[in-house]
């Protein structure tokens, strides 16, 4: 009883593109961000990519590049908010710089490599935990099946971390999943195997550097 399970990062938002963390802040796609979700829905659909369902976070961002998904493959998108993000607490909107500065003591024990929850909000075990047995249910669900999960690139992260059974800080194993990228897994009760990481070939291949390259401060990656 194998899955196939689709894991896309949502497209871009401004909030991406200013480097500030986002965690459950309901911030929504921008221009580009759109684009992005377009241009990956119409790649799996002219791909013959027939999912079983498709779940999405409930965060904006993540439900407006799944219905650009949902619509080009004609299949309807199901919000599960245990997809969410990370929630970083006060952390939400502030850059990594402004979160060194106000909170020296939390980012030093982080840059030690101690998983604190993150602004009051939560650690990377607690949101992995929360994703896993999220991926889990549904996959018990549905049975063998070909599932699109749209949610966010902590999340993303930290279930390909749980496929290879790496223990410790995803962000260090897969410093970046890029807005709209495609990473795969094959899950069964027994084991998960991850099959692609961050493919963003439907990107690439429009030659515009704007839709592939990262944010120049991606709020993501330091000391998650």
């Amino acid at each position: 009883m194998i899955s196939t399970v689709y894991l896309i990062r949502h497209g871009e938002t401004d909030w991406n593109l200013a480097g500030r963390w986002q965690g459950h802040a309901d911030v929504p796609l921008n221009e580009l961000g759109y684009r992005q979700a377009r241009l990956v829905a119409r790649r799996l659909a002219r791909e013959g990519v027939r999912f079983d369902a498709i779940y999405s976070s409930d965060l904006a961002r993540a439900f407006q590049t799944a219905w650009e998904l949902g619509a080009a493959v004609k299949v309807p998108v199901q919000l599960l908010p245990n997809l969410r993000e990370i929630d970083v607490g006060t952390w939400s909107g502030l850059t990594h710089a402004e979160i060194k500065l106000a909170y020296p003591t939390e980012m030093a024990l982080l840059e030690l490599g101690q998983d604190v929850p993150r602004g009051g909000g939560e650690s990377l075990g607690a949101m992995q935990k929360r994703v896993v047995e999220a991926v889990d249910a549904i996959t018990k669900h549905h049975g063998a099946s070909t599932l699109g999960l749209i949610t966010h690139g902590g999340c993303i992260r930290m279930l390909l971390a749980h496929a290879e059974g790496y223990q410790g800080n995803g962000f260090t194993r897969f410093p970046h999943i890029g807005n709209t990228s495609i990473s795969m897994m094959q899950v069964n009760p027994e084991a998960w195997t991850t099959l692609t990481v961050n493919d963003m070939t439907h990107l690439e291949d429009e030659h515009e550097p704007d839709l592939v390259s990262a944010p120049p401060d991606d709020a993501e990656r330091p000391a998650l």
